[in-house]
């Protein structure tokens, strides 16, 4: 099962065992992890799950749909790392995934 390391904006990091074929998203949530709002529950239309991929992980993920690029381009933050995790599908990797979560505050 890969291993997603979670960086939050308090500084600390925390792996979580997330299952190929769940998303970023999903991991954050169902362990409890603050950062990741997901207020629409991960149908891409409200960018509160909004994440930067770090660059040693970004290669792993499809790129961004159109629906989603829409999204990342009206957030304060957004930068060429941005995504929204509910879009990020966990493949089947031997690779920890980086992850850092937004301060969204």
């Amino acid at each position: 099962m890969p291993i997603v390391t979670y960086h939050l904006p308090d500084g600390t990091a925390t792996d979580v065992d997330v299952q190929v074929g769940q998303t970023i998203m999903d991991g954050s949530t169902r362990n409890n992890l603050p950062g990741i709002v997901a207020e629409c529950g991960g149908s891409c239309s409200c960018a509160t799950c909004h994440v930067h991929v770090d660059a040693t992980s970004n290669g792993l993920f499809a790129e961004p749909a159109e629906e989603e690029t829409e999204l990342l381009e009206f957030l304060d933050g957004a930068c060429d790392r941005s995504r929204l995790s509910c879009q990020l599908v966990v493949p089947d990797t031997d690779e920890r995934i980086e992850i850092h979560v937004v301060d969204s505050r």
